[in-house]
């Protein structure tokens, strides 16, 4: 199905890039555990030590993202002047784990902050302004880490709370992707800008419920700005749902007249052997889509064995005042279409 046409908005929440926005090279560094899931041998480095040599988890994280901009870097050959703009966040307040981390490169920053949807906000965001103009080449970014992620929204480590089944393991790593005008064997060639959705859940133990209705409204958005349906995408791919929030997403699109459930796949799935590793529902946190993304996800579309994706990194949109204050717990999602060519 062609949904051909200029560079345009489409609908209500999407814009199609008529000169796509390549993507030249990715990186992905991986925490221990996450080296040893399923998708282990795809990640370019493992750091082994969960401190990275750091004093706290907060450098620990910082860390990630200083060796991800590196990997890059040497796998592109670029110097860090070459780089136009970086986009990135974490989940960490006031964006710590981003601005403590990259700021020896000194390259022009975006902070961005859409809790786990992060990586797919920068590609977005990233994807405008090359299409724009106002750049030729930058990198997105984002990333998390587990004992981060436990000390500030949950329980420190010390504490050793039982976690519930429908509960995800925040993943400790950081993905990163240079975009560019130059073409490249994949391309994203549109994006839907996702809403903030609130079903009124209050369990921050269960994200994937949490994040699962910002999925299925940005999945069903997309499909109309498109005038197409699922059988237009190889895989529809979200971030960190778990196993939890894929029932509960394939349920509510199939509500709405599409059945996702041949084609879906989410990353927080994919990265843990729950079994093995003890991660219940699955994987989470902001470095969970974009490794993924940046190992497996790029290299079936680089390879052509997927010609067409929709990538929809999902976020929970709490924070620790608004969960103390007994808040519910807001949902994003944004989705961006990748395709071989």
């Amino acid at each position: 199905m062609d949904v051909g046409g200029d560079s345009v908005q489409k609908g209500s929440q999407s814009f199609k890039f008529d000169i796509p926005v390549y993507i030249e090279q990715t990186a992905s560094v991986v925490g221990e555990k996450e080296s040893e899931g399923p998708l282990g041998r795809m990640f370019d480095v493992v750091i082994k030590d969960p401190m990275s040599g750091k004093d706290n988890w907060e450098q620990a994280e910082s860390a990630l993202q200083e060796a991800v901009v590196d990997k890059l870097l040497m796998k592109t050959s670029y110097k860090k002047e070459q780089i136009r703009y970086i986009l990135s966040g974490d989940l960490l307040g006031q964006l710590i784990a981003t601005s403590f981390g990259i700021s020896k490169y000194e390259i022009p920053h975006f902070g961005i902050y859409g809790a786990c949807s992060t990586f797919g906000e920068a590609l977005s965001l990233g994807a405008l302004i090359i299409s724009a103009g106002a750049a030729d080449r930058l990198i997105c970014m984002a990333s998390s880490h587990f004992a981060s992620a436990e000390k500030q929204f949950r329980f420190p480590l010390e504490y050793g709370n039982q976690r519930p089944k429908a509960s995800t393991w925040t993943v400790t790593g950081s993905g990163a992707a240079v975009i560019t005008n130059e073409r490249q064997p994949a391309a994203i060639t549109g994006i839907t800008t996702g809403k903030i959705i609130d079903y009124g859940v209050k369990d921050s133990m269960n994200m994937g419920a949490c994040m699962a209705p910002a999925a299925a409204d940005l999945i069903v958005a997309n499909f109309k700005d498109f005038e197409t349906d699922e059988k237009y995408y190889d895989r529809i791919i979200t971030g960190d749902l778990g196993t939890v929030g894929r029932e509960i997403l394939i349920n509510l699109v199939k509500e709405k007249g599409y059945d996702i459930s041949q084609i879906h796949m989410d990353c927080g799935i994919e990265i843990f052997d729950p079994q093995k590793q003890g991660t219940h529902a699955g994987g989470s946190g902001c470095g969970c889509s974009a490794v993924v993304f940046s190992s497996y996800i790029i290299d079936n579309v680089r390879d052509g064995k997927w010609k067409r994706i929709l990538f929809i990194p999902t976020g929970a949109l709490l924070s620790t005042v608004s969960y103390n204050e007994g808040q519910s717990v807001p949902g994003i999602a944004h989705g961006v279409i990748v395709e071989h060519v």
